[in-house]
């Protein structure tokens, strides 16, 4: 397959006329930049520009780093995909079913309690109004709000997607690691395939060239995301990065330069089906997997919260790389809707 620049700029350019986007769109074909463009403004009260090199959060695209850090503390022997959670940590999890592995949660097949349940919540926000969402800095922050809470299911018999599985896989990392999460991934993942502009940033101390996030106000003006997500992500999502570090991402992981091929082949399994009526759709460790006749058709990242929508997806046939890093939200997805059939997602 060879894209068509034509039919891809053609699309992006009618898109964003019917609906603005605010990020960067980013198209590579065999390595190749084919379109990488940003639009909308990435500090709105100082009219800052995006730009290809702005970085963006990336909210539950973040996991993808967590399943990573994980698969290589596999990898030293420091932990087992089939261990029991409670043997890694050292948290006091009562209620949980203590037959629940690493595997489970990396797969959101675990069972447990969440949260922030998508099943029955659409507002994230919603979370941080009666809690300081400043005082959430670390996995363990997160504890509170589910460790009580009784199990779901029985671990390994259904498929539910869940953050704080993501958040006690950070605490597994931690305690095998011997270090905070976050300094792990930005030492062995982040660093170890150059992305040098990527990190967990605190919102009240972003660097130069990070975009706020926003959101629309009943006005009709905007508010940034500031007091809509933890002040630091974590585990289970807000990471920052850039079109170009993602390229770098794709190139170290599908390469073997962050986990072994053996490893690499088990991320990339589709281990659960996450749509009852649909096929196509499963999930590996921290990936969304595409099939089509039992192949598969990509594998991505993906994150939304308030004011950052997020994707990246790479198509194996092609070699085709699209990623689309937004800080305003539905227009994002809109977007990738529009470059879909030209992609070869549908």
């Amino acid at each position: 397959m060879t894209l068509d620049r034509r039919a891809l700029e053609d699309a992006i350019a009618l898109q964003h006329e019917r609906e603005p986007f605010s990020g960067v769109v980013s198209v590579r074909e065999r390595g190749e930049v084919v379109f990488e463009r940003a639009f909308g403004l990435a500090h709105r009260a100082e009219r800052i520009p995006n730009t290809p090199a702005t970085r963006f959060g990336i909210a539950s695209g973040t996991k993808t780093l967590t399943a990573i850090a994980v698969a290589q503390l596999v990898e030293q022997g420091r932990l087992a995909f089939d261990a029991r959670l409670a043997d890694c940590i050292d948290a006091r999890l009562p209620a949980f079913d203590p037959d629940v592995t690493l595997h489970h949660l990396l797969t959101h097949s675990a069972g447990i309690p969440d949260y922030f349940d998508e099943a029955v919540m659409d507002d994230y926000e919603v979370l941080w109004r009666e809690r300081p969402m400043y005082r959430f800095r670390t996995p363990s922050d997160f504890l509170p709000l589910f460790a009580h809470l009784p199990m779901k299911a029985a671990p390994g018999t259904t498929w539910a997607y869940n953050n704080a599985g993501y958040v006690l896989l950070g605490l597994a990392v931690e305690r095998a690691a011997g270090m905070p999460f976050t300094t792990y991934v930005e030492r062995h993942v982040l660093q170890a395939c150059g992305m040098s502009s990527s990190g967990f940033f605190p919102l009240d101390r972003l660097p130069g060239g990070t975009a706020r996030g926003y959101l629309p106000t009943e006005d009709g003006g905007w508010r940034t995301n500031a007091y809509a997500v933890p002040i630091v992500g974590g585990a289970d999502g807000g990471a920052f990065t850039t079109v170009r570090d993602l390229a770098a991402l794709w190139d170290a992981l599908l390469g073997g330069r962050l986990v072994g091929q053996a490893t690499l082949e088990r991320m990339l399994t589709p281990h659960w089906r996450t749509d009852p009526e649909r096929d196509d759709g499963h999930y590996g460790y921290g990936l969304w997997i595409r099939q089509r006749d039992g192949r598969p058709v990509s594998f991505a990242m993906e994150g939304e919260d308030p004011g950052v929508a997020f994707s990246s997806t790479y198509f194996p046939d092609s070699g085709v790389l699209c990623s689309l890093l937004g800080n305003m939200g539905d227009a994002s997805w809109a977007m990738l809707g529009a470059l879909s059939p030209i992609l070869g997602a549908e």
